[in-house]
């Protein structure tokens, strides 16, 4: 699974790197970047204005457009790519409601004994990079409403494989357009569902304070002996 990552770079740097030609007030008034990014958080996506692409805040956990409850997207972080383009809540944004969810580290735990160590994986070139993400819009009784977001894993690398046996969907730059395109066809979206390049990718340990979600400072992506 995927269930905490990192953006650190400010907004302009973002906006830049993703070519994003439409940010709206609320992440100019919200973005805040992060190093301990967590499910139920706020977290930029970026999506399709009239074609172009544009920046919005949702929260972390997929709350289905037909939930009675919010609270089900606790549990929602993540959607399978096996069977992300069958499974009821997941097969009406994916045809439809898909994004990319910019990043530039992600933390996975392995078992070390009785505890379990957590690992930052990044590019190489320590760029930003996208996970294959999808959002939905709900309403509640009250006329409240909620966009959020989940992000597609898929089987591990062989870098991540020593960590952990899933990882999330990196898209490669070349297929961003193609994954927010709404004319492309289900059989080539999943074909883009697969683990990263292990070669283009690094990692290492990092401090125990990033399990938990209160801690947020620059210490938590530095590695440690």
């Amino acid at each position: 699974m995927c269930g905490r990552y990192s953006l650190t770079e400010a907004l302009d740097v973002i906006v830049q790197h993703f070519l994003i030609q439409h940010v709206g007030p609320e992440v100019a008034a919200g973005y805040r970047p992060s190093y301990n990014v967590a499910p139920s958080q706020d977290v930029l996506v970026i999506g399709l204005r009239l074609g172009a692409r544009a920046a919005a805040l949702h929260r972390w956990g997929l709350i289905p457009s037909w939930a009675k409850d919010p609270s089900i997207g606790y549990k929602m972080i993540n959607a399978r790519a096996e069977t992300v383009h069958e499974r009821p809540a997941y097969r009406g944004p994916f045809r439809s409601r898909r994004c990319l969810i910019p990043a530039d580290g992600l933390y996975e735990w392995k078992r070390e004994g009785k505890r379990k160590q957590p690992y930052r994986f990044l590019m190489k070139d320590e760029k930003p990079f996208a996970f294959a993400g999808l959002w939905d819009e709900w309403r509640g009784p009250d006329g409240q409403t909620i966009r959020s977001c989940t992000i597609i894993t898929t089987e591990p690398n062989e870098l991540l494989a020593t960590v952990h046996d899933r990882m999330p969907v990196i898209l490669p730059p070349d297929a961003y357009d193609e994954w927010l395109d709404p004319r492309t066809k289900p059989d080539r979206l999943r074909a883009l569902l697969v683990p990263y390049p292990a070669e283009q990718m690094k990692g290492y340990p990092v401090s125990p304070r990033v399990n938990s979600p209160a801690n947020n400072d620059p210490e938590l992506i530095l590695p440690i002996a």
